[in-house]
């Protein structure tokens, strides 16, 4: 059976391109007789709010969509991320680092002047400061990062399905080692506060709410080779990838939080239908079961 996700963040409202991303999901797997859950991407307690929670789901049911099974909340799942470090730990495929972004940037032009750093899904590439030469059991004080070489050892590339507009056509993503050591390089997997970082996180929970179709946006296609390498590493099935094309603002940005004029809350508040908010991001009307 098709399973999709939406996981949200709980750190301000939803806008015009978390109901593009929330629909697409909810109905496909909906006209497939499929499963949509909701995953509450909460790691980051600093900056989720329970009001902030609650208007995700007022939001979500005003559009007209409906969830299966018990809402999962990554702040509760600390133990299931700690269970996945530890088996990478134990394969010694992590280590230690207690750099900075300061460091990493410092780090990252230090080495040829005149020669552009690299950037990857997180930012600048890790320049491998606190890399060990041999294998190493990570310090607890420090964020754990994953040591590439070491991780893609015995395969020589990775892949991942993607599906097209249709939701229907399907492509094979062959991404070869090479790529992870020069775009990619030693991401973070767990932070200094030993928190599970969002790459690991959001493994582990697709792999526990058994999503078949991960539908997101196209801003996190960079990340999704990481996600098929430690699908691989941690033995879950990869998921079917559909990366949909961003809402934007008239001046061609894409939204984010900040952008309250485009609040779903803001729409409902003047008077907008469910159906009314289908049209402005370019969907049909809302699905009949």
């Amino acid at each position: 059976m098709i399973r999709t996700r939406f996981a949200p963040s709980p750190t301000g409202p939803l806008h015009l391109g978390h109901a593009y991303s929330a629909i697409i999901a909810h109905d496909f797997a909906r006209r497939q007789g499929g499963a949509f859950l909701l995953r509450i991407e909460d790691l980051d307690q600093s900056r989720a709010r329970p009001e902030w929670e609650a208007q995700i789901f007022d939001d979500l049911a005003w559009l007209g969509l409906t969830w299966d099974g018990p809402v999962l909340r990554q702040a509760a799942r600390s133990a299931a991320y700690e269970a996945a470090l530890s088996s990478l730990s134990d394969r010694g495929l992590l280590y230690g680092c207690a750099c900075s972004r300061r460091d990493i940037a410092d780090a990252a032009s230090a080495p040829q002047e005149g020669v552009e750093p690299i950037w990857g899904p997180d930012g600048l590439i890790y320049p491998g400061t606190c890399r060990p030469s041999k294998g190493s059991t990570p310090d607890d004080r420090a964020a754990r990062r994953l040591n590439m070489t070491a991780a893609l050892s015995n395969c020589s590339k990775i892949a991942f399905q993607e599906l097209a507009t249709d939701l229907q056509t399907a492509k094979n993503h062959i991404i070869n080692t090479s790529h992870f050591i020069d775009n990619i390089g030693d991401v973070a997997l767990s932070r200094r506060s030993g928190d599970a970082a969002y790459h690991l996180a959001v493994v582990v929970d697709d792999a526990a709410q058994h999503i078949t179709h991960v539908v997101r946006g196209a801003d996190l296609l960079g990340a999704t080779p990481i996600h098929a390498l430690l699908q691989h590493l941690l033995n879950y099935r990869t998921p079917i990838y559909h990366h949909h094309a961003l809402i934007r603002d008239p001046d061609g940005k894409r939204l984010a939080k900040r952008d309250d004029a485009k609040a779903i809350a803001k729409f409902r508040g003047e008077g907008a239908s469910p159906d009314n908010i289908r049209a402005m991001i370019g969907l049909p009307s809302r699905y009949k079961l």
